[in-house]
């Protein structure tokens, strides 16, 4: 073991655990341990929504994505930029404007209703979880790696670490520990991307000319269709890309950290350039992977593809810049972990112990106390199901939370916003039927069941063809509210213009 790659693991410890200790100092209500009492800055609140956006997912899963299948590892580098738009231009206002601590607020100010809270607090819990499992999967393999240690004791290690960020330090911890990731993420990146444009002459027709003859698939590497090869397959796996980023929950709970609209505006306009420019230069990571490491190297190290970047930083800088690299990349599950202990704390928290079961008759303190409490749970749940998916590429995973966000979340946030007929029976079908449909076809799906002994959870052969079902959850979930909304009578016309002037000024009582 490189005395490096402790240095520089330890240096991220401290400094990580530095913030927290100052946040917690500064962390004494619900709303400062939520939503860091709304005091970030448009910069601020887009460096940390950057922070938590670009997880395992983005820096380990693409780039071992894209060096082991060219064309087809870069679709998630495309869904998952185009989706901030959707974000941007139809969700990140009326939310920060209509909510308070979580998704389940927002849905609520025009539904009142204790069983639509209910539903989206399971939502998000569900979405939280499958995120989680991702990002646990990604530190367990890079701390394998590294360190030689055995798969469970990494997630294990990662699972404790996150648990104190939340327990003591909140959002303003959590908000803090994503903003320093988001700087070393993207200073990492740029490096290796240049010295990966170095090896080839820093002209990309070279670049591409090269990754023609690069790997063993030859042309064929530069064109889709290397991992999916059915066309609806590829066309499901963009919808819940680009639509499930609205329907995040850690994302959207991050636009009630600031004062008001504009600044959350301004907070994703600061995040879409962050990743955008990230996603960009993904392509110089994957093609670097598979040209200067080897398809053999990188999946000898995981079978997943998941240790491409880390590896190709030790092809191109050695010790130092993988253990620079490596530290960066831990530092990043650390911030995510982190966000969606707390999001998924929050749903239980707030939404279903603070507003169900105690009917809003809850004191600061005790609220603070069931999420400090539920962020246990989340852990242990989350650490649990992560030791099953060891084999299992971490940008896939991500890619069924997005789905089910996509499926479940977004249309029940569309229709309150922008549809006056929209009542409280639409909200609970869209939600049930997007949610429900998209976990049975996943459980059916080849990501669960495979004749081939390893390459899914169980073997079998799968019931349904597609690796991701956003194609058809996603139209259910839409379906659902317009079916519900019209089978049932009910309507409150007064309620949606109240919401409509809250969504676009802002205005409360």
């Amino acid at each position: 073991m490189s005395p490096t790659v402790i240095i520089l693991f330890l240096s991220i410890v401290i400094l990580t655990l530095f913030i927290t200790y100052y946040a917690a100092k500064r962390t004494k209500t619900a709303g400062e341990f939520y939503t860091a009492g709304g005091g970030l800055t448009g910069w601020q609140n887009g460096l940390a929504i950057a922070g938590d956006y670009l997880s395992a997912a983005s820096f380990l899963g693409i780039a071992g994505m894209i060096a082991l299948f060219g064309f087809d590892g870069f679709f998630y580098s495309i869904g998952f930029l185009i989706a901030y738009l959707v974000v941007m231009f139809l969700v990140a206002e009326p939310l920060r404007n209509l909510g308070k601590y979580t998704l389940a607020d927002m849905i609520n100010s025009r539904f009142d209703a204790k069983k639509v809270r209910a539903a989206a607090a399971l939502s998000t819990i569900t979405i939280v979880v499958f995120y989680m499992i991702a990002q646990l999967v990604g530190a367990g393999a890079l701390i394998q790696l590294l360190f030689g240690i055995d798969y469970w004791i990494a997630v294990l290690i990662v699972g404790v670490m996150m648990t104190i960020y939340v327990l003591f330090g909140g959002m303003t911890a959590t908000s803090w520990v994503q903003i320093v990731k988001a700087v070393l993420l993207m200073l990492g990146t740029v490096i290796i991307a240049v010295l990966v444009f170095a090896r080839f002459d820093f002209n990309i027709a070279h670049m591409f000319t090269e990754m023609k003859t690069a790997t063993e698939h030859g042309e064929a590497f530069l064109q889709p269709g290397l991992k999916y090869t059915v066309p609806l397959d590829t066309i499901s796996l963009m919808i819940a890309l680009v639509l499930g980023t609205a329907g995040l929950p850690h994302i959207l709970m991050r636009f009630f950290t600031v004062k008001d609209a504009k600044t959350a505006r301004s907070s994703v306009v600061t995040a879409t350039w962050i990743v955008g420019i990230f996603y960009i230069l993904t392509i110089f990571l994957g093609f670097g992977a598979a040209a200067f490491v080897g398809h053999d190297v990188i999946v000898g190290a995981n079978a997943a593809g998941n240790m491409a970047a880390p590896l190709l930083a030790e092809a191109l800088g050695g010790d130092l810049l993988m253990s620079f690299v490596s530290a960066v990349a831990f530092a990043t599950i650390l911030a995510v972990v982190a966000g969606l202990v707390l999001t998924g704390a929050s749903a239980f928290a707030h939404d279903i112990y603070g507003q169900i079961i105690k009917k809003g008759n809850i004191t600061e303190k005790q609220q603070i106390k069931a999420a400090r409490q539920a962020s246990l749970w989340v852990s242990v749940f989350s650490i649990l199901l992560a030791l099953f998916a060891q084999s299992m590429n971490v940008a896939f995973l991500v890619s069924l939370a997005f789905c089910v966000a996509a499926s479940a979340n977004l249309p029940v946030i569309l229709y309150t916003i922008y549809w006056k007929r929209f009542n409280t029976a639409g909200a609970m079908t869209a939600m049930i039927s997007g949610l429900v449909s998209s976990l049975i076809l996943v459980a059916l799906s080849p990501n669960v069941l495979s004749p081939v002994e390893g390459a899914a959870i169980f073997v079998g052969d799968p019931i349904f063809p597609l690796t991701n079902p956003a194609i058809i959850s996603v139209p259910l979930g839409f379906i659902g509210g317009i079916v519900g909304t019209l089978l049932s009578k009910s309507t409150d016309e007064k309620k949606y213009a109240e919401v409509t002037v809250r969504a676009n000024v802002g205005y409360r009582d």
